[in-house]
């Protein structure tokens, strides 16, 4: 049987600690024991805990030997992820660490809702819980970062170092894939994937992106949505080294 995997909020040590809503639901919900054990994913190892004490706002383990972790890729992908809805961008972010984006920044562009740019930075705090929850769900032994929301120049400063594939996605673009981007640089160590609002990038953010080395491409003749893009090209991206290799 498989046992239940749980990201420790406290590590120390030998030791480790659920604390918040995961202890009460493993404490009232699930009915812990002492001597009860669990997968506990600590610093990016995931060991076999055992319960050492359990109380409704805390659950202490003590650690043991290392067990096997679910692997994410040899290829770090990450996402810049324009602010839209925020019912959709939550989707996003949920499937996005399932499908294992190592970071989310999101972008305040042209054609954020004014409303939802200024709202964005309040809602930080449940992104990384839905992150975490979703990164425990798909059994992962790391949380993905989920970064301050940030205007599209700042961002993109930010990234002007990153030596991996930088790809744009971009309604305009019809003549080249994000897979032909992909394949034009195989031996990427990193894949950065950016995905606009809705409506898309504005002509001059599309230029801007150029100008700092992004490539654009395309996922094909239909307009997707914001979410339904980030996911399909997420999906692309996590696949694509393991296929080409």
């Amino acid at each position: 049987m498989t046992r239940r995997r749980w990201i420790a909020d406290e590590v120390s040590g030998e030791a480790a600690a659920l604390t918040g809503d995961n202890a009460r639901h493993l404490a009232q919900v699930l009915r812990a024991r002492v001597g009860e054990q669990f997968d506990i994913a600590a610093d990016g190892r995931v060991r076999l805990g055992t319960v050492t004490r359990v109380a409704d706002e805390r659950v202490e383990f003590s650690l043991g030997e290392e067990v096997a972790a679910q692997s994410v890729g040899a290829v770090r992908v990450e996402l810049l992820l324009a602010v839209f809805k925020f019912d959709r961008m939550e989707w996003a972010i949920e499937k996005a660490v399932e499908l294992g984006v190592v970071r989310v920044t999101p972008v305040i562009a042209r054609r954020t809702d004014a409303h939802l740019a200024s709202a964005a930075a309040k809602r930080v705090a449940r992104w990384r819980k839905i992150a975490k929850e979703a990164a425990q769900q798909s059994r992962r032994a790391d949380v993905p970062e989920i970064a301050e929301p940030v205007k599209l120049k700042s961002a993109l400063e930010v990234t002007a170092a990153d030596s991996g594939q930088r790809i744009v996605l971009a309604e305009s673009e019809r003549g080249f894939s994000l897979v032909e981007a992909l394949k034009a640089k195989p031996q990427a160590t990193s894949i950065l994937v950016a995905v606009g609002p809705e409506g898309g990038w504005t002509p001059d953010e599309v230029e801007l992106f150029s100008e700092k080395g992004w490539v654009s491409a395309s996922l094909g003749a239909t307009i997707l949505r914001a979410e339904t893009a980030a996911i399909a090209a997420l999906a692309i991206a996590s696949a694509f080294p393991t296929d080409t290799q």
